[in-house]
């Protein structure tokens, strides 16, 4: 069975002065192969956490992630990773951050340099193979992960703020590679984001969480995804339904927040 299956997950965290956080309460999801979803809610919600048990760095308390049939208990190269930061080895070449993970598993100069030299292609940065990565910019620095990810052939991505530390220009261009990418590869992607509209951009899926415990609060199907691949997204933030899902959403997170400081304030 193909696809990414979330069932009934939960995940508490035990504190040593013996208090615990319930981060994330009876999540339960099923995502489509080839589906982009984004992930969004306010701080302390469990998106990352969500991500990282999907990712298999976490196990849960209670609950399971199937994966292709299988249950995920532990990392895997079926499930890549992109970071915030890209987490590359700096001292490095372009070249040889993309080729480390089929050169870890074996495979032969001859057997991934075609694909290394695509992905490269890909995303720009056939020019820069040679250089260092501490010699590239940030938004270059994530292309080379993005690259790195997409050479280890992963049936799933999986993205946490990848794109939070870019400037605005640099994180658009970003965006569009990501949706060129998530249609010509046919990848499953997730990504989570504080950004309404990089959530509302990137995910045919949207998914609002709610704290505390983490749980899924909303979740929208939308158009912009699709609409997005091969135009200006700027373009795209013109639709009229843009908007308005843009403005309900950022209400729905608004109020949340002010939630979490009346608590926080009635505790304190």
């Amino acid at each position: 069975m193909s696809g990414l299956s979330i069932e009934n997950l939960s995940m508490r965290f035990d504190l040593p002065n013996g208090t615990s956080v319930q981060a994330l309460k009876d999540v339960t999801l099923s995502i489509k192969e080839g589906e982009i979803m984004s992930v969004l809610g306010p701080s302390g919600c469990g998106k990352t956490t969500l991500l990282n048990i999907v990712a298999g760095f976490l196990a849960p308390t209670d609950g399971q992630v199937v994966m292709n049939g299988h249950r995920v208990s532990g990392p895997d190269a079926e499930r890549g990773m992109v970071f915030q930061q890209g987490a590359l080895f700096e001292w490095m070449s372009v070249r040889d951050n993309v080729s480390f993970g089929p050169r870890m598993a074996g495979q032969r100069e001859r057997d991934w340099a075609g694909n290394v030299d695509h992905l490269l292609d890909v995303v720009g940065l056939r020019d820069f193979k040679e250089k260092a990565v501490y010699e590239l910019s940030g938004g270059m620095q994530q292309r080379v992960a993005l690259a790195r990810c997409l050479a280890n052939d992963p049936d799933v991505i999986l993205m946490d703020e990848p794109l939070g530390a870019l400037d605005a220009l640099t994180r658009e261009k970003m965006q569009s590679l990501v949706l060129r990418l998530w249609k010509e590869t046919g990848k499953t992607i997730i990504l989570i984001t504080h950004s309404v509209e990089e959530a509302l951009l990137l995910g045919e899926r949207l998914l609002v969480m709610a704290p505390r415990p983490g749980r899924i609060h909303r979740e929208y199907n939308l158009p912009f995804a699709d609409l997005g691949v091969g135009q200006d997204l700027r373009e795209v933030k013109k639709h009229p339904d843009f908007a308005l899902r843009r403005e309900e959403i950022l209400g729905m997170i608004w109020d949340m927040e002010e939630e979490i400081m009346g608590r926080q304030e009635q505790s304190a």
